[in-house]
């Protein structure tokens, strides 16, 4: 049980006419593979050349795809424009579905988030596999909220809370926090997420950092120094820097639930710094190219 299972979407962004593998849990999944730790992949892709070319990308990072994920029809698509800022707006041609239960052994963390945790039918079959697997694992979950693809917001207010609520970790952005509770400062949705359950729930920041709740209080980190290229997968590179640091820390799996609750404000910072530095390397690439351990590394020397 020393294995990630990720749990969600791929599909291919385009911006400004290039091609990248992409979709946020995919991203996820790459991140962890690429800094050398076992990692199950559970997704859906067309038997199309866009499907291979994300499986093969996959295979590549060291990410073992779940057999059944392939089936007919198209790979879904993101076509997006990036502003003079880095920011990317995107437009969606999306297939998203799922069929039984993961072949895989009991992993010691299981991530979901994005277009998987809201959008039918493959939602209904994530929150499942959520419940399943949170007897062994560790949950992290990031909302990482499209509204462009959402038809009731209110529903898919009700399932990310749904999924909040079975979380030990959550990772969200400030913006993300405005979408789904409008009537509440998102300082107050993140306490109150912490109140449902969750060990810890850490919000970015953009530009300005982030900062996380624990049991043990509240912390801020600074932004890592960065140049911007464009912001794509920026927020996946932050969730894999915080699993990553956890798991260095020995604090991930059902086993170690207890422990990770108890985490305090020192150790919580140091996994917000490592998750703030691989974003800073993410932003400053074109497309989500999540570095790997060698550049990490380098990177948290020179600092």
């Amino acid at each position: 049980m020393n294995r990630a299972l990720v749990i969600g979407e791929s599909l291919i962004d385009i911006i400004d006419g290039n091609e990248y593998v992409g979709g946020s849990p995919l991203n996820v999944a790459v991140g962890l593979g690429r800094l050398g730790r076992g990692v199950d992949l559970l997704t859906h892709v067309g038997d199309d050349p866009y499907g291979r070319l994300i499986a093969e990308y996959a295979t590549a990072s060291g990410v073992q795809l779940v057999s059944g994920g392939a089936g007919p029809g198209r790979t879904s698509t993101a076509r997006a424009s990036v502003g003079v800022d880095g920011s990317a707006d995107y437009v969606f041609d999306l297939t998203w579905q799922l069929s039984g239960t993961p072949a895989v052994a009991p992993p010691r963390v299981v991530h979901t988030g994005s277009i998987a945790s809201v959008h039918e039918p493959g939602c209904l079959a994530v929150a499942a596999l959520i419940d399943t697997y949170r007897v062994s694992a560790t949950v992290t979950f990031d909302p990482n909220v499209r509204p462009a693809l959402i038809g009731d917001p209110d529903l898919a207010r009700e399932r990310i809370g749904h999924l909040v609520e079975r979380s030990d970790i959550v990772k969200v952005s400030e913006e993300d926090l405005r979408w789904i509770s409008p009537d509440h400062p998102p300082e107050a949705t993140a306490r109150g997420w912490l109140a449902c359950g969750a060990s810890i729930v850490a919000v970015t920041l953009g530009d300005r950092g982030a900062t996380a709740l624990c049991r043990g209080g509240e912390i801020r980190v600074s932004a890592a120094r960065a140049q911007v290229v464009d912001t794509v997968g920026g927020g996946d590179a932050f969730m894999v820097g915080l699993i990553d640091a956890l798991w260095t820390m020995n604090l991930l799996g059902a086993d170690r639930r207890d422990e990770l609750r108890r985490i305090g404000p020192e150790a919580l910072t140091g996994a917000l710094r490592r998750a703030t530095l691989l974003s800073a390397l993410t932003v400053a690439r074109a497309g989500a190219d999540l570095p790997d351990r060698a550049a990490v590394d380098a990177a948290a020397d020179a600092v």
